[in-house]
C-alpha cells in the first residue's frame, strides 16, 4: 500500500494505468522485501503469528539473506505452477514444499503459549 501511495502521489493522484511493468515490478520488489525482511527478522511473518507458525533453515536456525531470497524466488514458481509447489507437501515423504525444498527451509508449528 505504502508503495501504491508513493506511486500515486508522484503522479499528483492519478492512478496507475493498467499493465505497467514498472509498477508490476515495483509491487514484485515490495512484497519480496516485505517476505524476505520478515523471514529474517524472526521467520514469521504477521499471518504466520497468527497461525504459530515459523519459517526456519532445515538444519535449524534463523534464515540469512540468500536463503531468504531463494525461498521467496522458489516460492513464486510453487505459485506460478498453478499452486502445484504448493500442494506438493501434501505427497512429499517430508511435507515440504518446492520452495522448502530449494531453499533447504521448513516451516515448524510453534507451541502455544502458556496461560
Amino acid at each position: 500500500m505504502l508503495a501504491t501511495l508513493a506511486v500515486v502521489a508522484v503522479r499528483d493522484g492519478q492512478p496507475v494505468p493498467p499493465a505497467q511493468p514498472g509498477y508490476q515490478l515495483l509491487l514484485l520488489v515490495a512484497t519480496a522485501m516485505f517476505f524476505i525482511t520478515s523471514w529474517l527478522r524472526g521467520g514469521q511473518t504477521l499471518g504466520m503469528r497468527a497461525w504459530r507458525l515459523r519459517v526456519e533453515r532445515q538444519a535449524g536456525g534463523n534464515l540469512d539473506l540468500r536463503t531468504g531470497v531463494i525461498r521467496f524466488l522458489a516460492g513464486l514458481l510453487s505459485v506460478l505452477s498453478c499452486g502445484l509447489g504448493l500442494l506438493w507437501l501434501w505427497i512429499d515423504r517430508d511435507e515440504l514444499t518446492w520452495h522448502d525444498r530449494l531453499a533447504g527451509t521448513q516451516v515448524v508449528v510453534l507451541p502455544k503459549p502458556p496461560r
